[in-house]
């Protein structure tokens, strides 16, 4: 289905994406190396242990590493990205207990759907602000791993320092940064269906300066999961540290993205994919579109600064500021379970395209230090953010030759070359011209008394919000106050008990059945977990219980007898555990695994769902990866790893009417350092990944008429030189 509004009204603007000068692009970062001069080796030794002071830990914006945070953190690094061979955040998140991630499947890959402990958030933080996106609508930007040094997985509500948000938790992605010591690293990739990358990433010092640069760029072109599409992306982002005093450093970050192909975003029915069917099976890389009717570009840049000062050994601020333009254009049909015979194969398609663009600025000014009160060490922070956000989503409706729905189509004998654009004719236009601000007070005391920590904080945001809807004009205006506590026991032995309390919320627009404007919709969680670190680091864990209420949220109303009216009644309780955990065997053998369970239930509802569990939310899934270094021997300089991924059956509708299968995935990696055969070829690797090694068939639903296929088995044998 396209995740669009509700549909009403009509003329039609197409606006297309100029193709960035790639040429231009790849000589600048080809020749990048060679205009900055060489370091000394006094100037290393004096600066290096004060890069990437602007890290903050997702949780607590301040430097308390996670495993001495309250709360339950998940932390996905650089090399995972590298050993599994990941292409994208949501595949990324494949291994994160409590996460599930790739909603629509592998076939749709220019989104990053997920949900944390079962409630969906398309919603991303990029170095602690937020992606900013239009709701409802099809423009998100999505940050490349290329350019990622980790990524930070926050469990539970984190309004309290980010505002507006569900209440499941957050993702945050850690940019990488400038480093001092000069280092490139060229590589270039081939595998399954023609991919084609290259991307480079170079930094160091310019000359004996205090200036430090960072340059990342990849491009990429591979054929699409489904047939005639194509996934191609060109990315540069370049970032520079100056350090202006011992005290002061600026940061200037910049990210540009072109997608000009983005594969396709089109579903299938149940019935021939998940379910058998008397005529067959449908093809996992049938398309459900049109060849000549296909399109989904997008481009978007952000240009962003720090400042990170520091007054004294205690005192300390953070001002973190970025500003972002993105547009989106795409060309697709879709289809409805009415429009479905599965006796027949049948399948009526409509036709429609959409043009969305929109731009946003956000900031986040952070004042922390430290303050000892008798045995009492505080960690102050205090904070005020804001962003605001203006797009507009352009929706058109076509008929064809006469009629209101594309050519006949047959589903298991797919005809993708059908539609004559000369025939399609807009029918409407519905644009939604979109304004949201967000203003955000927060305060946060991190408090240690010997080996217990205590943290307490809250937050006071103003949100407003106009949409102007095909003439249509609803606005939104609403304060609410967030707040979380936690505590801590820090054990000689490595082990860390922990419990929290914490709120959050998510504006809701429009008014009631008497008239009057809705009040944010609330989550409320209570956690209590353990974590341990061996005193050597070679072994951490974490288990966590967790129940979440999520109320106020907006159903119909049963006395309405116009069945328009809306009350704020509705309520969605999740709860669960989670468990994970990382642990070096031996020196050459590390394993990591992780279990989740959850259970999700609508408590509260007025249209027959309650006792009903919603969609995408496996009640158990793990996950385990491995890997064994060889050292020594004719297998030297070799890493063999390999991980299975495990999620359990979940609802195929919204009305519980059957469920999607559940699925076991075995994924591999092996890499090789070069330099393990000849000296000449220091600093070489290649890496072989194998994801979906079985080829399973897996499936994700959002109902009987729409369903994805998963990743089939993709093979990548990439190349790369660090120097």
């Amino acid at each position: 289905m396209p995740r669009l509004k509700n549909i009403k009204s009509a003329s039609h603007t197409s606006k297309m994406l100029t193709a960035s000068p790639l040429a231009l692009a790849i000589t600048s970062i080809l020749f990048a190396p060679n205009l900055m001069a060489e370091e000394t080796a006094a100037t290393e030794q004096e600066t290096i242990t004060v890069l990437g002071q602007t890290y903050r830990n997702t949780a607590t914006k301040t430097s308390l590493e996670p495993e001495e945070t309250p709360q339950a953190i998940s932390v996905i690094n650089s090399d995972d990205f590298e050993n599994r061979g990941v292409t994208s955040v949501q595949q990324a998140l494949r291994y994160a207990p409590g996460v599930n991630a790739e909603l629509k499947g592998g076939s749709v890959t220019m989104y990053d759907n997920y949900n944390i402990r079962g409630f969906e958030n398309n919603q991303m933080y990029y170095d602690g602000l937020v992606l900013q996106y239009l709701v409802g609508w099809n423009l998100q930007p999505q940050i490349d791993p290329i350019a990622l040094e980790r990524v930070e997985i926050f469990k539970g509500p984190s309004s309290v320092l980010y505002g507006a948000m569900p209440p499941g938790g957050m993702v945050n992605l850690i940019a990488k940064s400038p480093q001092k010591e000069r280092n490139t690293d060229i590589s270039i990739a081939t595998g399954s269906r023609n991919l084609v990358k290259a991307s480079i990433d170079t930094t160091g010092q310019f000359g004996d300066s205090n200036v430090y640069y960072r340059l990342i760029g990849s491009a990429s072109h591979r054929d699409g999961q489904v047939d005639y599409t194509e996934e191609e992306r060109y990315v540069i982002a370049p970032s520079i540290d100056w350090y202006v005093t011992d005290n002061t450093l600026v940061n200037f970050n910049f990210y540009y993205q072109n997608d000009p192909n983005m594969g396709m975003n089109s579903a299938m029915p149940a019935s021939g994919s998940v379910w058998d069917n008397p005529n067959g099976s449908i093809d996992k890389n049938a398309s459900m579109g049109d060849k000549n009717w296909s399109k989904f570009e997008r481009e978007f840049w952000m240009a962003g600064y720090k400042i990170d000062h520091s007054f004294n050994e205690n005192w300390s601020f953070l001002q973190n500021a970025r500003f972002m333009k993105a547009d989106l254009y795409q060309e697709n049909t879709y289809h409805a379970a009415a429009g479905w015979d599965p006796s027949t194969g049948n399948l009526d398609r409509y036709i429609y395209s959409t043009d969305e663009d929109s731009e946003g600025f956000t900031i986040d000014n952070q004042l922390s230090g430290r303050v000892v009160t008798g045995p009492v060490e505080h960690n102050l922070l205090f904070g005020i953010d804001y962003q605001h956000l203006k797009g507009s989503s352009n929706y058109t409706s076509y008929g064809y030759d006469g009629g209101y729905t594309a050519p006949s189509f047959n589903a298991f004998a797919p005809n993708n070359n059908q539609i004559d654009r000369s025939k399609v004719t807009a029918t409407g236009v519905y644009i939604d011209d979109v304004k949201v601000e967000q203003l955000g007070f927060y305060f946060q005391d991190q408090m240690r008394i010997n080996r217990i920590v205590l943290m307490a904080g809250g937050r006071l945001d103003n949100y407003e919000a106009t949409s102007d809807y095909v003439g249509t004009i609803t606005k939104t205006d609403q304060n609410n106050f967030s707040y979380r506590v936690g505590a801590m026991y820090e054990f000689d032995s490595g082990w860390s008990p922990y419990v929290n309390y914490a709120t959050s919320f998510e504006p809701v627009a429009g008014v009631d059945s008497s008239g009057d404007s809705f009040e944010p919709s609330i989550g409320q969680q209570i956690e209590g977990g353990v974590k341990y670190l061996s005193s050597d680091y070679a072994t951490s864990m974490a288990a966590s219980l967790f129940h979440i209420i999520k109320s106020d949220v907006v159903v119909p109303d049963p006395n309405d007898p116009s069945y328009q009216g809306k009350i704020q009644v509705g309520e969605i309780r999740s709860q669960g555990a989670e468990f994970e955990a990382r642990t070096m065997l031996t020196d050459n053998w590390d394993v990591a695994a992780s279990y989740t369970y959850t259970d999700m239930e609508i408590t509260k509802d007025t249209t027959g769902l309650e006792g009903k569990t919603p969609i995408y939310v496996p009640k158990n899934a793990a996950t385990l990866w491995t890997n064994y270094y060889v050292y020594n021997g004719i297998l030297g300089g070799s890493r063999f790893g390999a991980g299975a991924r495990y999620i359990g059956e979940r609802q195929m509708d919204a009305a519980n009417t059957d469920t999607v299968p559940d699925y076991t995935v075995v994924d591999l990696s092996i890499g090789y350092d070069l330099a393990y055969l000849t000296n000449s070829l220091q600093g070489a690797a290649v890496n072989l990944s194998v994801n979906n090694l079985f080829d399973e068939d897996t499936f994700t639903c959002y109902d009987s008429a729409n369903c994805w296929y998963g990743e089939e088995r993709t093979v990548e044998f990439k190349f790369d030189y660090k120097f």
